[in-house]
């Protein structure tokens, strides 16, 4: 790109005086600034650290959006955060209040719940504030696991993205937690109640649990430390690890380069986007201004936890339709459809109804950080890869990721299976039983229909490759026949279309060498040689058609 630059010239002596003293004075601060300049980089190098990252090239995909949502969320969630420190009491202490909301007043509850009925009714724009915090995290929360999926479902948790797989699942980990320490710090009734669920899920844990829920509450439940110390958690611990992180996060996607989706001119050693300066600066500075006006105006005009309407906690009272945030519904959701089991010995209660779903959302969550190891151990791949897949060529991957989705979506219908009962006039005990069915039923069938329809998807691709695409135009044979002449692909299509590869299941060795010694295979060679067969087997991948069958089939491409 060429720049001109037109300078007039002076029309009297005058003029050019004065343009002369403007230039001597603008090459003044531009010495300046280059001194300024020159000294910041003989101490912190900041000319080869721009040169090498300013001009990186990122691609243009609308998919790449979901993680910028999770940065600027994560950033306004920081700003709001900040302002709402600035009048919360983070203290249990006692009061009687007497303030703007008249239908509390004189009414004894904490210092806690006390500071955010101000902030809500008495703080200028504080209640504005609190729902653009609250409604942050809720789409933080949303926009990461989103943007996981996306990850998942492309297959650019491979090598060498797989620390970066680790830093993404941590952020989403820690924001869950955060999240729920965060609308338990009003301590009103709704809040309250969820303290008091985690505090059962704790001391269901057998020989530590009640050690930490004392270390944790300092003393009988409620106590009177929670809260501060939730708020310290809330506003110090998480949020300076989850900022490492993410920078950590960011740092590893500058070094590896970002992934992109196959097409012309894509291969594993380029990448085909646009510069980070100027262009991908401003439309990410544009759409950081779009997220923040999105999420204020659902703020304004839909309202997230209302703590007036719910009263402040008592530990005899519970709320009745107490519901936590949708992103922890799925744990809540393990409790109510597990039974009220329990097992009594030797002096001692392990309530089971709480303890193994407590386990399964570890297991869970113990999958889900290690399953780029786990795929990369099956596959035996040691490359590095900067294509993405295509969901449909990756059978296997895709129908593990809808299961899950079908199983999360069955807990969330569960953890919340009273207000179904109540807003749908059903009985709650066949919304338990039926959620029960499904949680073993659901994943099944939502991981054979997705294997099938992703197989029958590469079936179409095939067709296309070897007889074009359906053109809409019917033809009349000599003979009579009608027939609908299929158009040829153009070359971008194709490519994109063949462009992935097709692993090979791993073969085990004969069972008898040629001495006629029989060989020793260990048990977890057969397990990796049974997955990869599942994975890369006749079962799983439709083989792509060779150049010999295209060159083959389309010449005589226009009459069919």
């Amino acid at each position: 790109m060429t720049i001109h630059v037109d300078t007039p010239e002076p029309s009297d002596d005058s003029q050019g005086d004065h343009q002369v003293g403007h230039t001597e004075a603008g090459v003044d601060q531009a010495h300046i600034g280059e001194k300024a300049a020159d000294w910041a980089d003989g101490r912190l190098g900041i000319y080869g650290l721009a040169k090498a990252n300013m001009r990186k090239i990122f691609p243009d995909h609308w998919s790449f959006m979901l993680g910028e949502i999770c940065l600027y969320s994560f950033i306004i969630i920081i700003l709001t955060g900040v302002y709402l420190t600035l009048f919360f009491q983070p203290s249990m202490g006692e009061v009687v209040y007497h303030g703007t909301y008249t239908p509390l007043n004189g009414i004894r509850m904490s210092e806690a719940y006390k500071s955010t009925l101000d902030i809500s009714f008495d703080v200028r724009g504080g209640l504005l504030i609190r729902q653009i915090h609250h409604w942050a995290a809720i789409v933080f929360v949303a926009a990461m696991l989103v943007h996981m999926m996306r990850v998942f479902f492309t297959g650019a948790f491979r090598k060498p993205r797989e620390i970066n797989w680790l830093f993404g699942f941590l952020l989403l980990f820690l924001g869950m937690f955060d999240g729920f320490m965060g609308y338990s710090l009003p301590d009103d009734l709704l809040s309250g109640t969820g303290i008091r669920f985690m505090e059962g899920a704790i001391l269901s844990m057998p020989i530590v649990g009640t050690y930490i829920a004392m270390f944790l509450y300092g003393g009988q439940f409620p106590g009177n430390q929670i809260i501060p110390r939730f708020y310290t958690i809330h506003v110090l611990l998480i949020p300076g690890i989850m900022l490492g992180l993410l920078v950590a996060h960011l740092i590893l996607v500058f070094y590896h380069k970002h992934t992109q989706f196959a097409g012309p001119g894509r291969t594993e050693k380029n990448v085909v986007g646009m510069p980070l300066m100027p262009i991908y600066m401003a439309k990410a500075g544009g759409f950081f201004f779009l997220v923040f006006g999105v999420i204020s105006i659902v703020s304004a005009v839909a309202s997230v936890n209302p703590i007036w309407a719910y009263g402040p906690y008592r530990p005899d009272q519970v709320s009745t339709d107490a519901q936590p945030d949708w992103y922890m519904g799925f744990s809540e959701g393990l409790i109510r459809i597990m039974p009220g089991w329990e097992i009594r010995a030797w002096g001692h209660t392990l309530e089971l109804g709480v303890f193994i779903p407590l386990m399964i959302f570890g297991l869970v969550m113990i999958v889900i950080a290690a399953y780029p190891f786990l795929e990369g151990w099956i596959t035996g791949d040691k490359r590095e890869h900067h294509i993405l897949d295509r969901p449909r060529n990756a059978p296997m991957r895709t129908a593990f990721g809808v299961a899950w989705i079908a199983e999360y979506g069955i807990l969330l219908v569960a953890g919340g299976n009273d207000l179904f009962a109540t807003h749908f006039n059903l009985s709650i005990n066949t919304i338990t039983w039926a959620c029960r069915i499904l949680f073993f039923v659901g994943p099944v069938i939502a991981f054979t229909v997705t294997k099938r329809w992703c197989l029958g998807l590469q079936r179409i691709d095939r067709d296309k490759v070897l007889h074009g695409r359906e053109s809409g135009t019917i033809k009349r044979l000599p003979h009579g026949e009608f027939i609908e002449v299929h158009a040829p692909l153009d070359p971008a299509a194709l490519h994109t279309i063949t462009a992935h590869e097709q692993l090979q299941p791993i073969e085990l060795p004969a069972a008898v060498d040629e001495n006629g010694v029989k060989s020793k295979v260990p048990a977890l060679t057969k397990v990796r040689a049974k997955l990869s067969q599942s994975y890369f087997g006749e079962a799983a991948q439709i083989p792509k058609p060779t150049p010999e069958e295209h060159a083959e089939i389309t010449s005589g491409h226009g009459h069919h």
